[in-house]
């Protein structure tokens, strides 16, 4: 705890140097002090935005992680051989004509509110690079990486660091936001795509590490001590100041102007009590919170649908590899047994929390207007293994949309006869973008300048129009 009333040794600025070394590990908002002023967050250049009126005032994404596969999911083969069918079948939903696995009762009810497509390809099998193209619009340099991590060349923006950049915050919470946590190698290393990239730290999207679902779950970073009043923070707030004061003339005024505003929108959030409580669940019915699902991924979404109401523009919403995840199929990286956990752990959490989702926020009025995308890096082998799981599957794969100017009970694209390979209607990583970016009100072409004053555009894709409302 940090104290004011200690009088060791003093430093020439009249500040302690036990203070001094106390605030240097201060965590504001999950915002050291070192963070703040690391010398990689330096802003870019200005920004030419063009706007396409799209409906959606915010985008949630749900990433699952490991790649969920496509023949149990939202495009079942049922004539395929054993080998490929599995051993979950399909069922009918609630538009004519279109199936989706038995394991997604609920979603399949809400087959009129989703565009499904079955064509996306990355045509790389590997989770980081994959996962990077996905996340960003851009091919990973080289294909086909694993443990690949951040940095140039693949150093391409994730999309809530582009609407970071191009929109500004309406309010003390940040315009983009990643949870209950970030997504990372086997290896322990950070996956890349997650950051502001070429466009600097000071863009990246804010991570909150958080357990949703957990009896005694908080967010301590937003969250003042009982007993730790607001004049106390003030004070706080004072003395960090003093030692901005003292970094101001050997820092770069780019560096010292991102501080500020880092600093200034960390305190407002903490003396915020309405931003403050958009991560409190407790606020929700227990009716609700159950419709969702007890579950780290369900409460994840419930999660997500508070803090879009509080004007955040992008949630991204990872199934992330826990600590009680098995070594060899964690997350949906189902190497081995895949219909088993596919059954037991994964679908229906799945299936339970992205419905509720659908349905709370059309309740509420707000589908139209939140555009939600259900992705992963990439799917499954057509082919099941020798230890009755499925491998990597870059070539085709699907994903869902909702919501956010959607034409709902759309299937766009197809595999094959065994959903190895597109047939029809194929979509990449930059459609994908360009479709989010387009449904959020900005073109593909809007351009940002880096820090050289480079301009790019935002995707170099095309927004994939027979999924338009």
């Amino acid at each position: 705890m940090l104290s004011f009333q200690n009088r060791g040794m003093r430093l020439c600025d009249r500040v302690s140097r036990r203070e001094a070394i106390r605030v240097g590990g201060l965590s504001a908002c999950g915002l050291t002090l070192p963070q703040l002023m690391d010398a990689r967050n330096v802003s870019a250049g200005e920004s030419t935005t063009t706007t396409t009126g799209g409906q959606a005032k915010s985008c949630i994404v749900l990433f699952l992680m490991g790649g969920p596969p496509q023949h149990s999911t939202w495009d079942p083969k049922p004539e395929s051989p054993d080998n490929v069918r599995g051993d979950i079948a399909p069922i009918s939903t609630n538009v004519v004509g279109v199936q989706f696995g038995e394991l997604m009762p609920r979603l399949a009810q809400h087959a009129d509110k989703l565009a499904v497509l079955r064509a996306v390809s990355t045509n790389d099998n590997a989770h980081s690079s994959s996962g990077y193209y996905m996340l960003t619009g851009r091919p990973h340099a080289p294909m086909n990486s694993e443990n690949a991590n951040p940095g140039p060349p693949n150093d391409w923006p994730n999309w809530g660091s582009v609407l970071q950049r191009l929109t500004p915050p309406r309010g003390h919470l940040p315009a983009s936001v990643r949870l209950p946590n970030h997504i990372f190698n086997t290896d322990g290393s950070t996956w890349p795509g997650q950051d502001g990239g070429l466009l600097g730290r000071s863009v990246d999207p804010w991570l909150f590490r958080c357990q949703p679902s957990a009896a005694d779950y908080k967010i301590t970073e937003f969250q003042l001590p009982d007993n730790f009043p607001l004049q106390r923070l003030a004070s706080r707030r004072d003395l960090v100041r003093s030692f901005d004061q003292q970094q101001e003339a050997a820092a770069q005024a780019t560096r010292a102007r991102t501080f500020d505003e880092q600093q200034a929108r960390a305190y407002g959030l903490l003396a915020s009590a309405a931003s403050r409580g958009a991560f409190d669940l407790s606020a929700e019915s227990e009716k609700t919170r159950l419709q969702y699902g007890l579950t780290p991924f369900g409460q994840s979404c419930l999660l997500a649908r508070r803090l879009i109401e509080a004007d955040v523009r992008l949630v991204q919403v990872n199934w992330y590899r826990g600590p009680d995840e098995p070594a060899d199929n964690p997350c949906w990286d189902s190497h081995t047994n895949e219909t088993k956990r596919l059954r037991e752990v994964l679908i229906p959490p799945t299936d339970q929390g992205f419905a509720a989702l659908l349905e709370d926020l059309s309740q509420r009025g707000r589908l139209d207007e939140t555009l939600i995308v259900c992705m992963s890096e990439f799917g499954r082998t057509p082919k099941f293994n020798g230890r009755a799981g499925r491998d990597h599957w870059g070539p085709v794969f699907s994903i869902a949309l909702a919501g956010g100017g959607i034409r709902g009970g759309v299937v766009h694209g197809a595999s094959d006869a065994l959903g190895a390979y597109p047939r029809q209607g194929l979509v990449r990583p930059e459609d994908i973008t360009a479709t989010m970016f387009h449904c959020l009100g900005l073109s593909p072409d809007t351009e940002f300048y880096d820090s050289q004053n480079r301009p790019y555009a935002i995707s170099r894709g095309h927004v994939i129009q027979p999924i338009m409302a």
